[in-house]
């Protein structure tokens, strides 16, 4: 199931959307403003967000604008500055939601970023099948562009994913499930900084009962067998961890 973030200041309609939201099985973050909404994409990596336009502060526009560009300093203070980068994928699926039925609005919404657009009021019903929808959707490009890559390299790391194998130079290195699995969602996305708890979820599984000091183990074993390959793998303070290219 997916990681969505609802973006809405409507205390009872985001409480609903995010009660059976949870109900089909995914995990919910809920806030309230523009603001938060941002920190929240900093630090979690969501696979859809679900933005009202008319928010306090920031609005869904300029929220979707940032998402889609997450350089964008924020308070005057860069995300490089801070040493921190968009856990969030800019290219993550946005639905946006407004009482402001104009074409216009329309029109600028998708303009800024948005994938979808639903009017309020609105049917639940119809609510939670976009969202399946643009999840399923998602899911196929992602699947379709890993499909197409065969083999990544980065510098004298090569990973052969038909195999399942990992070279440095032309020495095999031996590697757990756990650790392929961890190196490969790591290298499909280099550069890209991935949370602890979202790396717990996707190759540990929600039944996982452990610490989430599972993720820091196993990053310290994978360092190691990769030799100076491995210090690729880089820690990013009080969030997770990336793959330099």
């Amino acid at each position: 199931m997916a990681k969505l973030l609802i973006v809405e200041d409507e205390p009872e309609l985001g409480s609903l959307l995010q009660q059976h939201l949870q109900g089909e099985g995914h995990t919910v973050e809920l806030e309230r403003d523009g603001r938060n909404a941002l920190e929240s994409c900093r630090f979690t990596t969501f696979d859809l967000i679900i933005l009202d336009l008319m928010l306090p502060g920031l609005d869904g526009l300029e929220v979707a604008r940032r998402i889609r560009q997450p350089r964008v300093p924020l308070n005057n203070v860069s995300f490089e500055s801070a040493g921190l980068e968009h856990a969030t994928s800019a290219t993550v699926p946005i639905l946006m939601l407004t009482a402001r039925a104009e074409e216009s609005d329309r029109v600028l919404g998708f303009e800024v970023g948005a994938d979808d657009y639903i009017a309020k009021p609105f049917s639940l019903r119809e609510m939670l099948a976009r969202v399946r929808a643009m999840l399923r959707r998602s899911q196929i490009t992602k699947e379709a562009t890993a499909a197409s890559v065969e083999v990544i390299r980065l510098g004298r790391l090569e990973i052969d994913l038909a195999a399942r194998s990992v070279k440095i130079g032309s020495t095999v290195t031996d590697l757990t499930p756990r650790e392929y699995d961890l190196l490969l969602m790591l290298a499909h996305h280099p550069g890209r900084t991935f949370s602890r708890d979202y790396l717990l979820e996707r190759i540990w599984g929600t039944s996982f009962e452990g610490s989430d000091r599972v993720v820091d183990t196993t990053v310290v074993r994978l360092r190691r067998k990769l030799l100076e390959e491995g210090e690729r793998v880089v820690s990013v303070w009080g969030v997770g961890y990336r793959l330099d290219a």
